[in-house]
């Protein structure tokens, strides 16, 4: 059987093919007894619109990309269903690409993987620097999420280095005077990790805390074993602290197994909290308290934007109108769970 036609549709329904056209991309000016009818013709019939023609007439292929540095990292797995969501919700399809951090792989995401199958590209970068950015000439549009920012390409992240202060701030306000930061950064980069150790030492500060470059943990990856690895270290070589800032929840999970194995309660000798809200933290014993990014908001954000200019790129010379590049600052807030909700200290 043939596959039905918007004409066919239309017959069905005793309106014109340019109705039908309007109800299935939803116009406001069809009467809301007409939009029954052809809606009630499109189930009948069993049409279904053709999204790869529809599409192609405007110059694009119905496809994005979103570029992250590794899937099994759960923040990352957790923002590509958000941003799956989305985009159905805009009829688009997304392509996912795990980059493994390595700059030749972000670099060949940035230039659209040398092809012209996607209109556009959501990017989490660790590898770039902004000089990488800062041509992007005959590249496809493209939406940076994270730190790094450069001027003209539009961009989608949460504050960390205020989130960090506010955790840290958390932890000190409980009596707790020796906060290390497990995966803490104390160099120049543009990192989420640097941002956050910003944070960590602005709340220090603020508190009349002395800085110490030990307190920050070093870590080879975020991960559950880089966690417990480097708490398990610290212990072992004397650390004895009261409250850990943990720069995500995977490397908080692992830091709550090094502490049990040592015989350190969670929260009453130690308090701990990460970062992003991941799903394994509402299972973990303790449970985990931890600074929740917005995750729907990131993805919302970000594929509006990068659809604007998609458009932008394909449509006609002022049929759409340009902005200037955006810079927005999607909301976080301190979640607190069992890890953190002991006695305070005096």
């Amino acid at each position: 059987m043939a596959r039905p036609r918007i004409k066919d549709v239309a017959r069905h329904a005793g309106v014109s093919e340019k109705t039908v056209s309007n109800v299935i991309n939803d116009y406001a000016h069809v009467s809301d007894r007409t939009r029954q009818v052809v809606r009630e013709a499109i189930e009948h019939l069993g049409y279904r619109v053709n999204l790869a023609g529809r599409h192609l007439r405007k110059g694009r292929t119905g496809i994005i990309a979103l570029v992250v540095p590794e899937l099994d990292i759960p923040y990352f797995a957790e923002l590509a269903r958000h941003v799956i969501r989305e985009a159905e919700e805009r009829s688009l399809t997304v392509l996912i690409h795990q980059s493994g951090a390595d700059r030749d792989h972000e670099l060949a995401a940035l230039a659209g993987f040398g092809s012209t199958f996607v209109d556009g590209i959501i990017l989490s970068p660790l590898a770039l620097t902004a000089d990488d950015l800062r041509d992007r000439t005959g590249f496809p549009p493209t939406v940076l999420l994270g730190e790094l920012l450069e001027e003209g390409a539009d961009h989608v992240a949460i504050d960390n280095e205020r989130a960090a202060r506010e955790a840290t701030r958390h932890l000190i306000g409980l009596g707790r005077r020796t906060v290390l930061a497990v995966g803490g950064r104390d160099d120049s980069g543009l990192g989420t990790a640097q941002a956050r150790t910003r944070g960590y030492r602005a709340a220090l500060a603020e508190a009349g805390i002395a800085y110490d470059p030990a307190a920050l943990l070093p870590v080879g990856s975020f991960r559950m074993p880089d966690g417990a690895r480097a708490v398990a270290r610290a212990l072992a070589q004397g650390a004895r602290p009261d409250a850990l800032l943990c720069l995500n929840d995977q490397l908080a999970l692992g830091a709550l197994r090094a502490l049990h194995e040592h015989g350190v309660s969670v929260p009453g000798d130690v308090a701990v909290i990460g970062f992003d809200d991941v799903e394994g933290g509402r299972f973990s014993v303790p449970t985990l308290s931890t600074v929740a990014p917005d995750k729907a908001a990131v993805a919302k954000v970000a594929v509006q934007l990068l659809q604007h200019r998609i458009e932008k790129a394909t449509a006609p010379d002022g049929a759409v109108p340009g902005v200037q590049a955006q810079d927005r600052i999607v909301a976080h807030r301190l979640v607190l769970r069992e890890s953190t909700q002991g006695h305070e200290r005096r």
